[in-house]
């Protein structure tokens, strides 16, 4: 009797079972993606990754925008408002303060402050509308979860707790201690 089957090699049986087993958990895997699809967007939805808060720029309030006045120097407008973001060399009459705050759930807040000088004092400054910081602190704090505060305040009872532990402690051998110097080397080398 014939055989019409090739004879019977192991590591051809194993290269069809393997090449036949990839195709059907391909095909398998691409006949359930459209649910996976679904549940991962439902559980994409429920949960979110975290995002840092980003903060950007200088930060210049109403306050420190009303302390500008026309005729200053430029380190008298340096000491209110800080280093500008932007000084170019190109423009060096010229400083721009830039503020951009991001954050998860919120709109993003941007502002921006020029100053123009004319030699090395100020000519005119034009600004976007500046919160005060007290309106900026709080639209910081607006996102943040409260507890109870606790109490910052001792009583008479753990102060006079505290005194007697204080004196129950044994006293510290400041002789066994090492002696410090009379004194110290200079911080910088003399010129």
């Amino acid at each position: 009797m014939q055989h019409f089957l090739p004879p019977f090699h192991p590591r051809t049986f194993f290269n069809w079972v393997g090449k036949s087993g990839l195709i059907a958990l391909a095909l398998s895997s691409l006949s359930g993606c459209g649910t996976f699809n679904d549940a991962s967007s439902r559980v994409a939805g429920i949960v979110s990754p975290y995002k840092i808060d980003i903060v950007q720029g200088n930060f210049v309030s109403k306050e420190q925008a009303d302390a500008l006045k026309v005729g200053m120097s430029r380190t008298q407008v340096r000491d209110i408002l800080g280093t500008p973001l932007l000084a170019s060399m190109f423009h060096i009459d010229r400083w721009d303060y830039v503020f951009t705050f991001k954050r998860q759930g919120a709109p993003s807040q941007a502002r921006k402050v020029s100053v123009f000088f004319t030699g090395e004092t100020l000519a005119r400054f034009e600004a976007d509308a500046l919160p005060t910081e007290s309106e900026f602190v709080a639209t910081l704090d607006s996102g943040r979860r409260t507890g109870k505060v606790p109490v910052l305040q001792a009583s008479e009872e753990s102060l006079a707790k505290f005194a007697a532990e204080a004196k129950s402690a044994p006293a510290v051998d400041t002789k066994s201690l090492p002696q410090l110097p009379e004194n110290y080397p200079p911080l910088e080398p003399a010129k």
